[in-house]
């Protein structure tokens, strides 16, 4: 099983907030992937703490994740999405990692927890790292 990183699951592992063992524990297995858009998405939001250059791309190339590309697949699929999640507001990163799941067959892992009304719908498997 492949599990999809939502830029708010990773966030919480790198500020050790809620959720982030179970984020280091799916890491540790080798088999989760994460949308470039939410690794832009993560630097971004890091950088917005000021962190240095240098320790974003650190944080970035030691993640436990494979970075796809986003690429004319991801891209079909993450506009496809925007009628059936725009009720939540989601972003395109949101999306991004939404349609990456759906594309590899694989479990969403966010500490979002409104995305758990979407797996029905978008017949996924979403876990919430977060109670």
């Amino acid at each position: 099983m492949s599990y999809v990183l939502d830029a708010s699951a990773v966030l919480a592992w790198i500020l050790k907030e809620p959720g982030s063992e179970r984020v280091h524990a799916l890491m540790a297995t080798g088999q989760c992937l994460l949308s470039s858009v939410n690794a832009a998405e993560i630097v971004a939001k890091l950088a917005d703490a000021n962190r240095p250059a240098a320790a974003l791309r650190q944080v970035i190339a030691h993640i436990g994740a494979e970075c796809i590309p986003f690429d004319v697949a991801q891209a079909t699929e993450t506009g496809l999405l925007r009628p059936l999640t725009r009720h939540l507001g989601l972003s395109l990163g949101d999306r991004a990692c939404l349609a990456l799941a759906r594309l590899h067959d694989a479990t969403v892992v966010t500490a979002d927890r409104p995305w758990l009304e979407l797996a029905h719908p978008l017949g996924l498997t979403i876990e919430c790292i977060r109670p």
